[in-house]
């Protein structure tokens, strides 16, 4: 019983290696062809503009708001 289960292993084994390498051949041939596109050099985040000092104004907002459902669901 250990020697079939030893003997798939092995093929599983082999099989993940055949693959792995497969895909790391892969990725080396296509890492040079296509320049990266990041959220940083695209077009739609040029127009983007960063947060500003009181959107922490925004966050106090919506939990006020989240505790005060709180409160009116729970007393009736």
């Amino acid at each position: 019983m250990g020697i079939i289960v030893n003997k798939e292993m092995e093929k599983r084994s082999e099989l993940t290696d055949r693959v792995s390498t497969s895909l790391r051949e892969r990725a080396e041939r296509t890492s040079g062809e296509a320049e990266t596109d990041f959220v940083d050099n695209s077009e739609y985040g040029k127009d983007l503009k960063k947060s500003g000092r009181f959107s922490w104004v925004w966050f106090i907002l919506i939990l006020l708001a989240a505790v005060s459902l709180v409160i009116i669901f729970v007393d009736m």
